[in-house]
């Protein structure tokens, strides 16, 4: 599954002369031990896991770290200072390795086999890899991956927009960063307004700061984040996907392959323009994400599947009749048709845009049915 984060890639000169920073300010906000913070909040957190950064700290005596940028189930992501190429990075740490199992080397052989593609025409739009190392811990290993340091993501963009939409402007989905003043601006408020943190058992546990936009520095999308990314020249079977991305194949439990990132696409650009969900999956019955309810809404968008898709899909019985009748008929009297969902745009626009997102979906399930 491909994780589709949007992020800038900033341009940075070379003219800085480097120094070690200090980050001793001790006036930083004091977090009780008994307040539980970024990563602790995670359902599988065990702090032995997580390589104990600190801001300040110099790793293989080339990156300075600046302050933290956020955190996950498998790693922290931290602004450093390269000290070899005067320039910003940011440095993804992963969980030890015991922990990380068969996925430990998963998303750097991504990058690795992303970089053999170097002359396709989308790589500029790929994340790419500065470095990888491996860190000595307490009790283990640690694997980091250096990369350019990006802006926010789109999700994040969306939900600081009052609206939570874009516009369909080509100037309004860009999100290069022109320069490294972004990034200034993080070390600056880092050495005058420390993280707020939390010490506990030898480790520090920090907030993590947010970049600070700046009018005017936001440029092209860059795709990033491979660390659940498959090959997709063969056919799969795993359930992959966020629920409400999810393909038809992947619901029927058809076999796979490039078409579902097709369908991910058509998905992501109604939630980017539109401000909701193409599909939420949402069952009335249970509340909750329900596979029948997304099924729901992909039969009121499209009509249903086609017999040769349901004729490899495992999961075909279970929802649909011999005669491929949906068992779930009731699900669909509710369900508001989408040029009534779509109210941003008029006339010719509007037609164009659910004739594109139209496209993008039928083909996707034409795809994973063989007929295309």
């Amino acid at each position: 599954m491909l994780s589709w984060l949007l992020r800038s890639l900033p341009r940075f000169p070379l003219g800085r002369t480097w120094r070690p920073l200090n980050f001793s300010n001790p006036n930083f906000g004091r977090i009780s031990a008994n307040q539980i913070v970024e990563e602790e909040t995670l359902p599988d957190y065990i702090a032995s896991r997580y390589y104990p950064t600190r801001i300040g700290e110099i790793i293989k005596d080339r990156y300075q770290v600046v302050g933290k940028l956020g955190y996950g189930t498998t790693s922290t992501v931290w602004l450093a200072w390269d000290i070899n190429c005067r320039s910003y990075v940011t440095l993804k740490i992963f969980i030890k390795a015991a922990s990380m199992g068969k996925q430990l080397d998963d998303e750097l052989k991504m990058y690795q086999r992303i970089d053999r593609a170097s002359k396709h025409p989308g790589r500029n739009a790929i994340r790419s890899l500065l470095d990888s190392f491996h860190i000595d811990g307490p009790e283990d290993k640690h694997h980091c991956l250096v990369h350019p340091p990006l802006f926010e993501s789109v999700w994040e963009f969306l939900h600081r927009n009052p609206v939570q939409r874009l516009h369909i402007k080509a100037n309004n989905i860009m999100f290069e960063l022109a320069d490294n003043s972004v990034f200034t601006k993080f070390e600056e408020d880092e050495l005058q307004n420390p993280s707020p943190r939390k010490e506990l058992d030898g480790r520090s546990i920090y907030l993590s700061r947010e970049l600070e936009m700046i009018p005017g520095k936001l440029g092209a999308p860059v795709l990033c984040d491979f660390g659940s990314a498959m090959l997709g020249d063969v056919e799969h079977l795993e359930d992959v996907q966020p629920d409400i991305y999810r393909a038809p194949e992947v619901i029927l439990e058809v076999p796979w392959w490039y078409s579902i990132d097709i369908w991910n696409v058509g998905c992501m650009i109604w939630n980017i323009f539109e401000g909701g969900s193409l599909f939420t999956g949402h069952d009335p019955e249970f509340q909750t994400y329900q596979s029948r309810a997304h099924l729901a809404g992909i039969i009121n968008l499209l009509g249903p599947p086609p017999p040769s898709l349901l004729a490899r899909a495992k999961q075909s019985q279970k929802f649909f009749s011999n005669s491929g009748e949906f068992r779930e008929a009731a699900l669909l009297q509710d369900l508001t048709p989408l040029d009534q969902r779509e109210t941003t745009l008029e006339g010719e626009d509007k037609e164009s845009f659910l004739r594109m997102m139209r496209a993008y979906d039928a083909k996707d399930v034409a795809v994973g049915a063989g007929e295309a």
